[in-house]
């Protein structure tokens, strides 16, 4: 059976225990056994490298640096890591460690909660197998993100709220590599409630099994 680590916590307002919840309930349905833990410490135990996939959900927050290592190891050895929004693209600001791992770090979400397009750039991979273009209502996440990134889907900002990036195509769900280990990121999630928007739980749950190991 695959083992799953769901680790939660860090900023409120992005609900990190009721998305743990969906999630957690999520990778079950789908046969995974998963441990849910509040703050980073299991990140620090050996049994990390025994685990199919950790999801980290833990918005601005802080890391230690034997969990980051543990962590980076683990994945470098072929543990996979799923994440999203803030609870992974917002996480652990001053660990440039962990940054590498995810490959990216969220730096602004001009106009706030706002209405945009999703656009699907790999209709031919099987995460986005069926997915068309989607309009969304949330942040729009303005990202620095690693080129290695093989990018599925992409924003673009209007410039309406920072006129300066007017026509900026901004990556918002990627996979990578991490040495053996397999890494997806999804910039869509702000609460708990977008879970419920078809798409966006179809990428996250098709990029976390693609993930794990």
């Amino acid at each position: 059976m695959r083992e799953a680590l769901i680790v939660w916590g860090g900023w409120s307002g992005h609900e990190p225990q009721e998305c743990a919840e969906i999630i957690k309930t999520m990778l079950e349905e789908d046969g995974f056994k998963v441990y849910l833990e509040h703050g980073t410490e299991a990140l620090a135990d050996p049994s990390v490298h025994d685990l199919s996939l950790v999801v980290p959900i833990m918005t601005m927050s802080k890391i230690e640096k034997e969990e980051v290592k543990n962590l980076a190891t683990a994945i470098e050895s072929g543990v996979g890591i799923a994440g999203y929004h803030g609870g992974a693209g917002d996480a652990f600001r001053d660990s440039v460690d962990y940054q590498f791992i995810i490959g990216g770090q969220w730096v602004a979400h001009p106009g706030n909660i706002i209405d945009y397009t999703v656009n699907i750039t790999r209709p031919d991979d099987p995460l986005m197998e069926g997915i068309a273009d989607f309009p969304y209502t949330s942040e729009q996440y303005y990202m620095h993100v690693d080129p290695s990134n093989e990018v599925l889907a992409t924003t673009k900002f209007t410039g309406d709220h920072a006129y300066w990036i007017d026509g900026v195509v901004m990556p918002v769900v990627w996979k990578r590599k991490y040495g053996k280990g397999r890494v997806f990121y999804s910039s869509l999630g702000h609460q708990a409630k977008e879970f419920d928007v078809p798409q966006m739980k179809t990428i996250f749950r098709r990029g976390a099994n693609w993930a794990a190991r």
